[in-house]
């Protein structure tokens, strides 16, 4: 059982550092679209309109 675990626990420290580098660039490139700037200029002006 500890080389399973050793294994895993290895398995997790490389592949999973990559994996979560890869999800957030591409959150990265999804928000910082050129198409997507009106809609966030939109939310940020959202808590100072009036009802």
């Amino acid at each position: 059982m500890p080389d399973t675990y050793m294994a895993l626990a290895e398995f997790a420290q490389s592949w999973g550092l990559l994996y979560f580098v890869a999800v957030f660039v591409v959150v990265l490139l999804i928000v910082m679209r050129p198409s997507q700037k009106q809609r966030y200029d939109q939310a940020a002006r959202l808590p100072l309109s009036e009802d």
